[in-house]
């Protein structure tokens, strides 16, 4: 008989059952509210045609919620001490692979292949704070083939994925989800949907990924250096803050062209450009080396 792990009773059993400690330095907060588990998927629209790759499945709630709306779930979780768990609770489906590793170190690319053909794949998750940005921009950077990734993460950190310029929360992490992925926050969700309870408040967002970026740059990764640069200093004037840059290779008198090329003041702050503007930024400094 399945154990149905959106029933809190439940979690609690299992956890007791197997003596189970919540790690901090793994992030683990499991979700326990049936509602935001049926938003989830219904954002992310999980369809008996898709393969999902879920990022920490934890004891499996979302993990059953996941396997009974799609043809197969690969959930990847680090923490050793939850394989048991995950194999008793999932044991009754058998369109779920369980892989125990740090996603930072799985083959996506490989596993897409291989389950899925290369198609597209969906990525779910209820990530850790700590590591919400690197196992996104690995997602998108690593060219891994994907629909979208719907990921519960802190809410500042949502905030933080959809603002444009000008916002206090507007930033590198905007420009480079923006880049790639058009973000639609989904859902708040309040810390007593959690056990245990995190100490902040928490979003669904929903990243689609964009069929072709929304702006065209002859070199991205020196467009990225030049988002990084000006930000790493928010209070700097763009012109300081890329001088100051060791990662960028460009004199004074370079940068300085290059933003009177974009017709703004030369004291303008690198927080009040839109992802258009980096680009151009990117390419007139391509073009005059």
């Amino acid at each position: 008989m399945r154990i149905n792990l959106g029933d809190p009773k439940n979690t609690i059993e299992i956890i007791q059952k197997y003596q189970f400690a919540f790690q901090k330095k793994f992030g683990q907060n499991f979700l326990i509210d049936t509602h935001v588990l049926d938003k989830i998927i219904k954002a992310a629209g999980v369809t008996k045609d898709d393969l999902v790759l879920e990022i920490g499945p934890g004891i499996g709630t979302m993990t059953q919620y996941l396997a009974d709306a799609a043809r197969q779930v690969i959930a990847v979780e680090i923490d050793t001490n939850l394989i048991p768990i995950l194999n008793e609770t999932l044991k009754d489906y058998d369109n779920i692979k369980i892989i125990n590793d740090d996603i930072l170190k799985v083959d996506i690319n490989q596993l897409a292949q291989e389950y899925n053909q290369g198609r597209p794949i969906k990525v779910v998750a209820n990530l850790p704070y700590y590591i919400t940005t690197p196992i996104i921009m690995g997602l998108f950077e690593g060219g891994v083939p994907i629909d979208n990734i719907t990921v519960m993460v802190q809410k500042e950190v949502a905030d933080r994925m959809q603002v444009g310029p000008g916002s206090k929360d507007y930033g590198a992490l905007s420009l480079a989800v923006q880049y790639y992925a058009e973000p639609y926050i989904v859902a708040n969700v309040p810390p007593n949907c959690f056990m245990p309870r995190p100490n902040v408040g928490s979003a669904v967002i929903r990243l689609t990924r964009h069929e072709n970026p929304p702006v065209q740059v002859k070199d991205k990764n020196l467009m990225f250096k030049l988002i990084r640069a000006s930000f790493n200093q928010r209070r700097k004037t763009l012109q300081n803050g890329l001088n100051n840059s060791p990662e960028i290779q460009y004199t004074k008198e370079q940068i300085g062209a290059a933003i009177e090329s974009l017709g703004v003041s030369p004291s303008i702050r690198g927080e009040a450009l839109t992802l258009e503007q980096f680009a151009r930024l990117a390419d007139y400094l391509t073009d005059h080396q």
